[in-house]
């Protein structure tokens, strides 16, 4: 949903619209719950806070008013309620403990695609600057799955052979690709 959309739509929930108040909810509803849970590390606390929240949106909503940008509205209000209701739970617990829990995934991170285009081309160029024995067992290793045993009996070498290709090629690709991105961030 882009900027427009958004503010359409959060136009017609405030003059009570139930499909744009299904919209609201199915559009943001996964990403202030991976939100919430970060925040208070419990599915079961911010599923009902979440729960809460939507319902207190859609009962006040012609007291809401005007709002300049939808998205940072419900992430911060969401916050808000959940941290209220953290706090409700256990009023020792302070505002830093709770988002000590906040800690991001690999998943999370994850790049622009443009980004991901250039790592790939740089991958590729690296992975064909190997020697060819090098690049067979990656290939045979992780594109085509096989173990180093199995390796071994594909390329007719010893099984030391296979894991001393691999930690060269390894070597040389971790070297290389350092260094790419070390020019990357020097480009920019």
């Amino acid at each position: 949903m882009d900027i427009t959309s958004e503010k359409a739509v959060w136009q017609f929930f405030v003059g009570g619209d139930l499909n744009a108040f299904s919209t609201l909810f199915k559009h943001f509803y996964s990403q202030l719950h991976n939100y919430g849970l970060r925040i208070s590390n419990n599915l079961e606390i911010t599923e009902d806070c979440l729960q809460d929240f939507f319902i207190y949106l859609y009962e006040h909503r012609e007291s809401l008013g005007h709002v300049k940008q939808i998205r940072p509205y419900l992430f911060v209000s969401f916050r808000r309620a959940l941290i209220k209701k953290l706090q409700k739970q256990d009023p020792i617990q302070s505002l830093e403990e709770t988002n000590s829990v906040f800690i991001f995934s690999q998943e999370e991170i994850t790049l622009g695609e443009e980004l991901s285009e250039q790592r790939t081309t740089i991958l590729q160029a690296t992975l064909n600057e190997l020697s060819p024995r090098e690049r067979e067992v990656i290939y045979l290793k992780y594109y085509s799955n096989l173990k180093t045993p199995e390796i071994k009996e594909v390329m007719d070498i010893s099984y030391q052979s296979v894991l001393n290709t691999l930690q060269k090629a390894f070597s040389k690709l971790r070297n290389r690709l350092e260094t790419a991105a070390i020019r990357e961030v020097l480009k920019k």
